[in-house]
Protein backbone atom coordinates (compact mmCIF):
# COMPACT_ATOMS: atom_id res chain seq x y z
CA UNK A 1 0.00 0.00 0.00
CA UNK A 2 0.95 3.57 -1.01
CA UNK A 3 2.21 5.40 2.27
CA UNK A 4 -0.44 8.25 3.02
CA UNK A 5 0.89 11.65 1.93
CA UNK A 6 -0.14 14.73 4.24
CA UNK A 7 -3.04 16.59 2.27
CA UNK A 8 -4.75 13.08 2.49
CA UNK A 9 -4.59 12.82 6.47
CA UNK A 10 -5.41 16.62 6.85
CA UNK A 11 -8.49 15.93 4.72
CA UNK A 12 -9.12 12.85 6.69
CA UNK A 13 -8.75 14.57 9.72
CA UNK A 14 -11.10 17.57 8.46
CA UNK A 15 -13.81 15.36 6.99
CA UNK A 16 -13.64 13.38 10.82
CA UNK A 17 -14.11 16.40 13.05
CA UNK A 18 -16.26 18.46 10.69
CA UNK A 19 -18.80 15.75 11.30
CA UNK A 20 -18.65 15.58 15.07
CA UNK A 21 -20.14 17.19 17.79
CA UNK A 22 -17.32 18.92 18.91
CA UNK A 23 -17.15 20.62 15.22
CA UNK A 24 -21.11 21.84 15.74
CA UNK A 25 -20.35 23.06 19.37
CA UNK A 26 -17.16 25.36 18.02
CA UNK A 27 -19.86 26.58 15.13
CA UNK A 28 -22.19 27.16 17.74
CA UNK A 29 -19.90 28.87 20.21
CA UNK A 30 -18.34 30.83 17.54
CA UNK A 31 -22.03 32.24 16.28
CA UNK A 32 -23.12 33.37 19.65
CA UNK A 33 -19.64 34.89 20.27
CA UNK A 34 -20.28 37.02 16.99
CA UNK A 35 -23.92 37.74 18.67
CA UNK A 36 -22.95 39.22 21.63
CA UNK A 37 -20.39 41.19 20.81
CA UNK A 38 -22.71 42.90 18.21
CA UNK A 39 -23.58 45.60 20.74
CA UNK A 40 -20.34 46.08 21.33
CA UNK A 41 -19.47 46.82 18.21
CA UNK A 42 -22.67 48.83 17.30
CA UNK A 43 -24.05 45.76 15.01
CA UNK A 44 -21.53 47.48 12.01
CA UNK A 45 -21.12 46.34 8.27
CA UNK A 46 -17.29 45.33 9.62
CA UNK A 47 -19.22 43.20 12.20
CA UNK A 48 -21.54 41.98 10.04
CA UNK A 49 -18.57 41.39 7.21
CA UNK A 50 -16.50 39.41 9.93
CA UNK A 51 -19.11 36.35 9.89
CA UNK A 52 -20.34 36.73 6.53
CA UNK A 53 -16.59 36.35 5.36
CA UNK A 54 -15.84 33.65 7.69
CA UNK A 55 -18.78 31.25 6.94
CA UNK A 56 -17.94 32.07 2.87
CA UNK A 57 -14.49 31.00 2.96
CA UNK A 58 -15.58 27.53 5.27
CA UNK A 59 -18.35 27.01 3.20
CA UNK A 60 -16.12 26.80 0.13
CA UNK A 61 -13.41 24.92 1.17
CA UNK A 62 -16.40 22.36 2.82
CA UNK A 63 -17.59 21.90 -0.73
CA UNK A 64 -14.42 20.57 -1.60
CA UNK A 65 -14.24 18.42 1.31
CA UNK A 66 -17.09 16.82 1.08
CA UNK A 67 -16.84 16.20 -2.52
CA UNK A 68 -13.55 14.93 -1.95
CA UNK A 69 -14.52 12.52 0.97
CA UNK A 70 -18.02 11.19 -1.13
CA UNK A 71 -15.52 10.43 -4.20
CA UNK A 72 -13.45 8.61 -2.32
CA UNK A 73 -16.40 7.16 -0.39
CA UNK A 74 -17.96 5.91 -4.24
CA UNK A 75 -14.65 4.33 -5.18
CA UNK A 76 -14.06 2.34 -2.06
CA UNK A 77 -18.20 1.05 -2.75
CA UNK A 78 -17.59 0.54 -6.14
CA UNK A 79 -14.65 -1.53 -5.83
CA UNK A 80 -16.61 -3.52 -2.95
CA UNK A 81 -19.37 -4.73 -5.48
CA UNK A 82 -16.76 -4.93 -8.30
CA UNK A 83 -15.14 -7.41 -5.73
CA UNK A 84 -18.73 -9.15 -4.94
CA UNK A 85 -19.79 -9.38 -8.63
CA UNK A 86 -16.66 -10.67 -9.83
CA UNK A 87 -16.43 -13.31 -6.99
CA UNK A 88 -20.18 -14.92 -7.54
CA UNK A 89 -21.38 -17.32 -9.70
CA UNK A 90 -24.46 -16.45 -10.65
CA UNK A 91 -24.16 -12.19 -11.50
CA UNK A 92 -23.11 -11.03 -14.73
CA UNK A 93 -19.75 -9.82 -14.77
CA UNK A 94 -20.90 -7.36 -17.49
CA UNK A 95 -21.44 -5.28 -14.11
CA UNK A 96 -17.76 -4.71 -13.02
CA UNK A 97 -17.18 -1.00 -13.54
CA UNK A 98 -20.33 -0.29 -14.71
CA UNK A 99 -19.86 2.80 -13.34
CA UNK A 100 -17.68 3.95 -16.17
CA UNK A 101 -20.21 3.47 -18.67
CA UNK A 102 -22.36 6.50 -20.49
CA UNK A 103 -25.83 8.03 -19.24
CA UNK A 104 -26.94 6.28 -22.52
CA UNK A 105 -25.22 3.22 -21.63
CA UNK A 106 -26.45 3.07 -18.32
CA UNK A 107 -30.24 4.03 -19.58
CA UNK A 108 -29.84 0.82 -21.34
CA UNK A 109 -28.80 -1.40 -18.55
CA UNK A 110 -31.38 0.28 -16.85
CA UNK A 111 -34.06 -1.34 -19.22
CA UNK A 112 -32.69 -4.43 -19.16
CA UNK A 113 -33.07 -4.60 -15.38
CA UNK A 114 -36.65 -3.26 -15.68
CA UNK A 115 -36.77 -6.44 -17.97
CA UNK A 116 -35.54 -8.85 -15.61
CA UNK A 117 -37.61 -6.97 -12.63
CA UNK A 118 -40.59 -7.73 -14.94
CA UNK A 119 -39.75 -11.25 -15.79
CA UNK A 120 -39.10 -11.98 -11.63
CA UNK A 121 -42.59 -11.05 -11.05
CA UNK A 122 -43.85 -14.48 -12.79
CA UNK A 123 -41.60 -16.61 -10.42
CA UNK A 124 -42.50 -17.40 -7.03
CA UNK A 125 -39.01 -17.41 -6.02
CA UNK A 126 -37.49 -13.80 -6.39
CA UNK A 127 -33.60 -15.92 -6.45
CA UNK A 128 -34.43 -18.13 -9.40
CA UNK A 129 -32.89 -15.50 -11.97
CA UNK A 130 -29.53 -13.77 -11.43
CA UNK A 131 -28.80 -12.32 -14.86
CA UNK A 132 -31.10 -10.96 -17.94
CA UNK A 133 -29.27 -13.73 -20.15
CA UNK A 134 -30.30 -16.58 -17.63
CA UNK A 135 -33.49 -14.72 -16.89
CA UNK A 136 -34.79 -14.87 -20.76
CA UNK A 137 -33.39 -18.28 -21.02
CA UNK A 138 -35.63 -19.60 -18.16
CA UNK A 139 -38.78 -18.10 -19.20
CA UNK A 140 -38.67 -19.38 -22.85
CA UNK A 141 -37.76 -22.94 -21.19
CA UNK A 142 -40.81 -22.66 -18.65
CA UNK A 143 -43.30 -20.93 -20.90
CA UNK A 144 -42.72 -23.25 -24.26
CA UNK A 145 -40.86 -20.52 -26.25
CA UNK A 146 -37.77 -21.85 -27.04
CA UNK A 147 -38.72 -22.38 -30.28
CA UNK A 148 -38.14 -25.98 -30.26
CA UNK A 149 -41.70 -28.42 -31.17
Amino acid sequence: MKKIGFFEKFARYATTFTGSTAAFICAFLIIVTWLVTGPIFSFSDTWQLVINTGTTIITFLMVFLIQRAQNKDSKAIHLKLNELVASLKGPSNRLVDVEDLSEAELDLLSVYYKKLAMLSKTEKNLSVSHSIDEAEVLHKIKHGLTGKK
